[in-house]
């Protein structure tokens, strides 16, 4: 199955029901505050359901969320429909892939959450990214990111982690089997997904391979460099202290130049 797949994208919501999007668009927020005060336009790379987006929308922010997945693409808009006239219009989703994206616009600033950065595999992959935030992004605008912290990766290493969720309809069981290849500084992240339905107990079989590519500070300062940024900000996601070799997940923050 490929990732982020239709069966994925499905059970999506209800596997990340437990995660805190109010936080993280707070968070997102505040740097960008911090870093592009004026900013008023953002371009979201890999928008996935659209919660992000909303909540900055939210916020005050016209956000243009972009994202390959016809099916999370399809959640979003149908998110963007709930949301009150005055934030509905600050929103619009659109289908593409980062790596290629040629919108003819671009925002104040380029944001890419929940590790869409550690999807870029290799490096042609991670260069064709950043040239795209940076073709789409305004005069000296930011561009904010998330990724897996390389130190912490190597010092710790990902473990085999199960996942329980569910709902009045629904209950899902998500087993994750990573496997190194450190020669490439890449995790395969494999997923077994058990869905089940309460009223049948119907239980349905999912298994997919997400492949990460976990990062270190100066691979992220020669991408910022080759593709016309600089290295303004970073720190560890949500709690902002400075990354460490317990940080799973770093925030960054490139000026563009």
């Amino acid at each position: 199955m490929s990732v982020f797949g239709e069966s994925y994208a499905r059970y999506y919501a209800l596997l990340y029901r437990d995660k805190d999007y109010d936080a993280e668009a707070g968070f997102v927020a505040k740097l960008l505050r911090q870093h592009a005060p004026d900013a008023r336009s953002l371009l979201e790379l890999g928008c996935g359901g659209g919660k992000h987006a909303a909540l900055l929308a939210a916020l005050g922010y016209r956000v243009s969320g972009v994202d390959r997945s016809a099916d999370m693409l399809k959640a979003a808009r149908a998110l963007r429909a709930e949301q009150p006239a005055e934030i509905a219009e600050r929103l619009d989703f659109s289908q593409g892939d980062i790596t290629t994206l040629a919108l003819g616009q671009t925002a104040d600033c380029v944001i890419s959450l929940f590790h869409v950065i550690s999807y870029m595999p290799d490096n042609a992959a991670l260069k064709a990214a950043f040239a795209s935030a940076r073709r789409h992004l305004k005069p000296g605008g930011v561009f904010l990111f998330d990724v897996w912290h390389g130190p912490t990766v190597v010092t710790e290493r990902p473990a085999t982690r199960i996942k329980r969720m569910g709902d009045a309809h629904t209950e899902v069981t998500r087993l994750a089997e990573p496997v190194m290849h450190p020669e490439e500084c890449l995790v395969d992240v494999n997923y077994q997904i058990f869905v089940r339905d309460i009223a049948s107990g119907q239980v349905e079989e999912l298994r997919e391979t997400h492949r990460m590519r976990y990062l270190f500070p100066p691979e992220i300062a020669l991408l910022a460099e080759i593709s016309g940024f600089r290295v303004e900000h970073s720190c560890e996601w949500l709690s902002e202290r400075a990354p460490g070799e317990d940080s799973w997940g770093v925030c960054y923050v490139l000026r563009g130049i």
